[in-house]
């Protein structure tokens, strides 16, 4: 099998600038790697995902429980996996993805109260894992952030875009229990966490990216070394 690395963080913590970063540092130094992004929303399997943000099923996320929210994206998951790049993981390929499972973790789980997690957590992986077969991440690396810059981001990005957010997107409420699920989903699982912030000011993108690049190294060295 080849290796599955997932970059994940909320809206607003830069994942997607950072992903960028990653799959043009790859292209520079000659590695071979499959790129995938989620959701696929140019891709029927995306369709509920589309109408669940938009709002179709109700005005806020918690309309919606997260175990039928979570299966909308599992199946985006794995029409992409059976169709796209399946073969070349199970051949030894290097796949890196923005966004996966993982994010069913940090945006579903905020539904629940704390305490009711660690078994979403648990049931999350079972569903994609073992029941539908998908491949587990070998390194999850999780963007941390802060409300006020996720926010900020999220506002400068609708401006470029001219979009007006998403229904998790416009929920601030919600966004602050994605950032705290998040950081308890990161110590469940064993993320690993790079954080926003040193020494009291907003780390540059190019640090983040650095540390970010050097941990993938350091997981894509094991299997050169097993």
């Amino acid at each position: 099998m080849g290796k599955l690395i997932v970059l994940e963080g909320i809206d607003g913590s830069g994942k997607s600038a950072q992903y960028r970063r990653l799959t043009a540092r790859f292209e520079r130094e000659g590695l071979d790697y499959h790129s995938i992004v989620f959701p696929r929303y140019d891709q029927e399997s995306s369709a509920l995902i589309r109408m669940y943000l938009n709002g179709d099923f109700g005005s806020k996320p918690e309309d919606v429980n997260p175990c039928a929210a979570s299966i909308f994206y599992a199946v985006d998951r794995y029409a992409s996996y059976m169709t796209d790049w399946r073969e070349y993981y199970q051949n030894g390929g290097v796949v890196l993805s923005d966004r996966y499972t993982t994010s069913n973790a940090v945006h579903q789980g905020a539904k629940l109260p704390p305490a009711e997690q660690p078994a979403f957590f648990d049931w999350l992986y079972d569903l994609e894992y073992v029941k539908l077969g998908l491949p587990r991440p070998d390194l999850v690396i999780f963007l941390d952030v802060d409300l006020a810059t996720s926010e900020r981001r999220m506002v400068r990005r609708q401006a470029k875009t001219g979009s007006s957010g998403d229904i998790h997107e416009r929920d601030t409420a919600y966004l602050q229990l994605c950032l705290d699920t998040g950081r308890r989903a990161a110590e469940h699982y064993g993320w690993r966490v790079v954080d926003f912030m040193k020494d009291g000011a907003e780390r540059a993108l190019d640090e983040k990216h650095e540390e970010i690049y050097a941990i993938i190294l350091d997981e894509l060295r094991k299997t050169e070394n097993s």
